[in-house]
């Protein structure tokens, strides 16, 4: 058994996750037990965020402990500086054995960031440009499925997808990298990574857990009553996206339903891995978390998919457990960020802290379940696409505030007494002074003229880079080759 006197740590991550698919956040249709069962052996998070409702920025941030500015991370064309340190550095340095298994989203050569070990890779190219391996990612599906597009919700049904077979290998892999670390290296503990990418779309689940779904599916709450009523930054949104005009119910439906299943089926994935812990005593001395990149929308406010900041999409399940440590059945109001994870294993394990991160130790938290030093505070931020200008978000207690880059103005919830974000008190002279106390916090370090600016000299600089990917097919050896399981049927 490895050494008893640093916890081993295991931090499962998903990808587009929304915390309101989950029994132990509330949600009385989906059946997810075995996440469920961790939140009871453990922390759950009601107010955790992502860095940016978008996968590589905020993967990135996860692994920095920095925010997207402070990586020049926005988009998921943009490629993290090998020269900027993560937590499985530190890790490493201190004599973890690190391990990323399955995805992490890391783009261009490097897709390592610190990992000594990479078990299993996942599809996307390594090289900019270069083709994926193996067969097409998408056969009778839409790549548009995969993205924020009209067609994602209107091409749904049920089948198994590539995604899918992908997390049942990453689930496998991780199991037998569990039972290898049972009986391997005694002296020295270990810091892995299992990352997935479901639930993300294509809306597509097995049979079985659609029909289930299908006939107990909830409509979106808040739905989209009154879509001229809702912010213009969210407006342009769902413009931008072909969602401007609401989509039929029955759509909806078909959607959510797959969407519900997709959930249930990682939770079954998670579930192996929980049981191969407790098979292989690993479970007494791992510090096990569970988080999503992000969110997904999957209706709520007539939105879906990611980039933009509802709670649907910005805000992100977190749970924690270690036996004896971590207080049993907890739940924690603290605002916190997937920023905050990197710092939190590196004070446990008592390894170096990093250099000039923006997030915070979770660990006296998790130990005592409060921290009266806690900050309440958190920050959000994201490009997005074409169109989209630069934006950030400040979650302050039970204030939210986010704000565009243009003529749009800012827009203000009190969650406490707003959860479902269906008033904007910005405009409101009562709460003047909460909103341009949040706008300071919001621009300290926020530059989007030099968001734009750095962002399209990076995409002419890598014009050429992505030219010599698409043209030599660069292999590495990371990358995973794509499956040919695709047999979806839409409904």
């Amino acid at each position: 058994m490895p050494s008893t006197d640093r916890p081993n740590v295991l931090i499962i991550m998903s990808d587009q996750h929304s915390r309101h698919f989950l029994g132990c956040y509330g949600n009385d249709i989906v059946r997810t037990p075995h996440l469920d069962a961790l939140a009871a052996r453990g922390m759950r998070f009601e107010s955790a965020y992502c860095p940016s409702p978008l996968c590589v920025p905020s993967r990135m941030s996860f692994m920095t402990g920095r925010t997207p500015s402070a990586n020049r991370v926005w988009s998921n064309n943009d490629v993290l500086s090998s020269r900027i340190p993560t937590w499985a550095h530190s890790l490493g340095a201190a004599g973890y054995g690190t391990a990323l298994i399955g995805r992490m989203h890391f783009v261009g050569e490097d897709q390592r960031h610190g990992f000594e070990h990479r078990p299993i890779g996942e599809y996307f190219q390594a090289h900019l440009g270069a083709p994926r391996l193996g067969g097409p990612l998408f056969k009778k599906i839409s790549g548009g499925t995969s993205g924020q597009c009209r067609i994602s919700v209107e091409q749904a049904g049920y089948g198994r997808t590539t995604y899918q077979a992908f997390d049942d290998m990453i689930g496998e892999a991780t199991c037998r990298y569990l039972e290898e670390k049972a009986v391997d290296s005694p002296d020295r503990p270990f810091a892995a990574v299992a990352g997935f990418v479901l639930p993300h779309c294509p809306f597509f689940a097995p049979k079985d857990l659609f029909d289930h779904y299908y006939e107990r599916v909830d409509m979106p709450v808040p739905g989209d009553d009154n879509p001229d009523e809702k912010p213009p930054a969210i407006q342009r949104f769902k413009k931008l996206r072909g969602i401007a005009e609401p989509l039929p119910i029955e759509r909806i439906r078909i959607a959510r339903a797959a969407y519900y299943g997709m959930c249930e089926y990682f939770d079954r994935v998670v579930g192996l891995i929980l049981a191969k812990l407790t098979e292989t005593g690993l479970e007494r001395n791992t510090l096990v978390i569970y988080a999503s990149d992000h969110g997904e929308a999957a209706g709520e406010h007539g939105c879906w998919w990611k980039s933009h900041y509802y709670e649907g999409a910005v805000g992100v399940p977190l749970i924690a457990a270690l036996p004896g440590v971590v207080p049993e059945g907890h739940v924690s109001n603290a605002v916190c960020n997937l920023m905050d994870l990197g710092p939190t294993v590196i004070e446990m394990a008592g390894a170096d802290p990093l250099p000039a991160v923006d997030g915070h130790s979770l660990w006296t938290l998790l130990r005592n379940g409060e921290d009266p030093a806690w900050p309440n505070e958190t920050v959000s931020e994201l490009l997005g696409g074409v169109g989209d200008p630069p934006s950030r978000m400040v979650r302050s207690g039970p204030w939210k505030l986010f704000d565009y880059d243009d003529e749009h103005p800012p827009v203000l919830y009190n969650l406490d007494e707003d959860p479902h974000e269906l008033v904007d008190l910005a405009d409101v002279a009562e709460f003047a002074s909460v909103r341009d106390g949040l706008l300071t916090r919001l621009q300290d370090g926020w530059d989007p003229p030099f968001v734009r600016r750095t962002t399209l000299e990076r995409e002419r600089d890598m014009a050429p880079i992505v030219q010599w990917g698409k043209v030599t097919h660069p292999r590495h050896p990371d990358v995973l080759a794509i499956p040919d399981v695709e047999d979806v049927t839409f409904v």
